[in-house]
C-alpha cells in the first residue's frame, strides 16, 4: 500500500502565517499537469509497492486547478500505478474558489474527499489571516460541498490567534461542529520565519497568546470534539468514525508515498527525497528528463525516532514488539530504560506492549518524544 501526494504551489496570494512553497496563480500555466505527468512517469519506480491506495492534491490551492488538470493527473497515476478499487482522493480548497459546477466536476473526476481550509468563522480573525473568505462564504461552500453529494469533507480551523480567547474560540469550534462534517483538522498558530504575521510579532505589533491560554482552548477543543462524537486520533486531527484520513494517517505509519510537483516530500522506508522549493528549477528538470531532488538514506536510528516521532502523535502508539524484532537490540534496551519516569509521571501508558502519549497529554508530546530519542 502507498500514496500519492500532488502539491500544487498556486495561490491567488499567500496568507499571513503560511510557510509553505508557494507562487502566484498567474504562473499556473497548460503544462503544469503535462509536467506532473511526466515526473509520475519518471519516478515511477521510486515506490517498490505501486498499489495506490490515497491520492492527496495539497498547496498551495489545488481548487485552482481547472478539472481537465485532475482528469489528466488521474489517468497518468492510473496508468502508472495500480489504484485500489476504492482510493481515498482528497483534494484542498479554499471556500471562495468554489461552486457547484466545479464540485460536481471534481466529483465526476474521482475526486471523493474535500479539504476545506476555514481556519476560523470570525471575519476579523480571518482578515488578520489574510484569508480572502469571510465567514458567510464558509459556511455557504460547505452547504454547496454537501449539495453536491461529498459525505466526506475535512475543515481545517486555527486557535491560539493574537487577541482570540475562549469565548472566539468556542465559537469557531461550536460553528464547525455544527456543520456537521466528517473531520476537523485543527492547529495552534504557529510563527514561522520569513512570514508576514511572524514580522508583526518582532516589530510588537501583535503578541502571542499566553501558554496556559493555549492550553485551555486545546482543553476545550479536546472537550467539544469528544462531546460530538469525533475520535481524537492525531495531536490536531479529529475525525467520525469511518472518516480518519487515510493519507495522513499513512504519513505518521510510515507508509510509503510519492511527492510531485515543486517542494514535494517523498518516502519509501530507506530514504527521504523533496523536489526544489522552485517551480523553475523543478520544471526545468522535468523538462530535461531528470527530476531535480535532494535524498538522504534513512539508517537505522533515523528510522527508530522517526518511529517516535510520528507513531507518538497518534493514538495508535508505538509497539514495543516491532521495536524488538524490527531493530538492534539497544533500541529496545533504550526505549525500556527512557520511558520509565514517563509512565511514573502519567506522559506515556502502556497497553498491550505499546507506548502512548495520553490525548490529555499531547500538547507536552514534543518534549516527552525528544526524551526518547536515540542519540549516539
Amino acid at each position: 500500500m502507498s500514496g500519492i501526494y500532488i502539491h500544487v504551489p498556486f495561490c491567488h496570494k499567500k496568507c499571513a502565517y503560511c510557510d509553505f512553497y508557494s507562487v502566484g496563480k498567474n504562473e499556473l500555466s497548460y503544462d503544469f499537469p503535462k509536467l506532473i505527468v511526466r515526473e509520475l512517469e519518471l519516478r515511477r519506480d521510486y515506490l517498490e509497492d505501486k498499489n495506490i491506495e490515497t491520492i492527496y492534491f495539497g498547496g498551495g490551492t489545488p481548487s485552482l486547478l481547472p478539472v481537465t488538470y485532475i482528469e489528466e493527473i488521474l489517468n497518468a497515476i492510473k496508468k502508472n500505478f495500480s489504484v485500489s478499487t476504492n482510493p481515498e482522493i482528497t483534494l484542498e480548497a479554499n471556500p471562495d474558489d468554489l461552486c457547484l459546477e466545479l464540485l460536481k466536476d471534481y466529483k465526476i473526476a474521482g475526486v471523493n474527499r474535500i479539504s476545506i481550509g476555514v481556519q476560523s468563522f470570525i471575519d476579523e480573525e480571518l482578515r488578520f489571516l489574510g484569508r480572502r473568505h469571510d465567514s458567510l462564504k464558509a459556511v455557504d461552500s460547505i452547504a454547496q460541498i454537501k449539495a453536491v453529494g461529498f459525505s466526506n469533507i475535512s475543515l481545517d480551523l486555527i486557535y491560539g490567534l493574537p487577541n482570540s480567547t475562549m469565548e472566539s474560540w468556542e465559537f469557531s469550534l461550536n460553528k464547525a461542529i455544527d456543520l456537521d462534517v466528517q473531520h476537523l483538522s485543527c492547529y495552534h498558530l504557529t510563527y514561522e520565519e520569513s512570514t508576514p504575521i511572524t514580522r508583526k510579532l518582532k516589530k510588537g505589533q501583535i503578541n502571542a497568546i499566553n501558554e496556559e491560554l493555549s492550553i485551555q482552548q486545546y482543553d476545550l477543543l479536546r472537550q467539544k470534539t469528544q462531546g460530538a462524537g469525533f475520535i481524537h486520533y492525531e495531536i490536531s486531527n479529529f475525525a467520525k468514525q469511518g472518516f480518519i484520513s487515510r493519507h495522513n494517517s499513512s504519513y505518521w505509519r510510515n507508509v510509503p508515498y510519492l511527492g510531485v510537483g515543486p517542494s514535494a516530500h517523498s518516502f519509501n522506508i530507506n530514504t527521504r527525497q523533496w523536489n526544489p522549493n522552485s517551480i523553475v528549477l523543478w520544471s526545468n528538470g522535468i523538462k530535461e528528463n531528470k527530476c531535480e531532488f535532494q535524498s538522504e538514506t534513512i539508517d537505522e536510528t533515523n528510522k527508530f525516532n522517526e518511529l517516535l516521532l510520528t507513531r507518538l502523535r497518534t493514538i495508535w502508539g508505538v509497539d514495543l514488539n516491532y521495536i524488538a524484532n524490527g531493530f538492534s537490540e539497544k533500541y529496545i534496551n533504550h526505549i525500556r530504560k527512557t520511558s520509565e519516569k514517563h509512565f511514573k509521571t502519567g506522559n506515556l501508558i502502556l497497553e498491550n506492549f505499546t507506548i502512548k502519549i495520553p490525548a490529555e497529554k499531547f500538547m507536552i508530546s514534543d518534549s516527552v518524544m525528544e526524551d526518547l530519542f536515540f542519540t549516539e
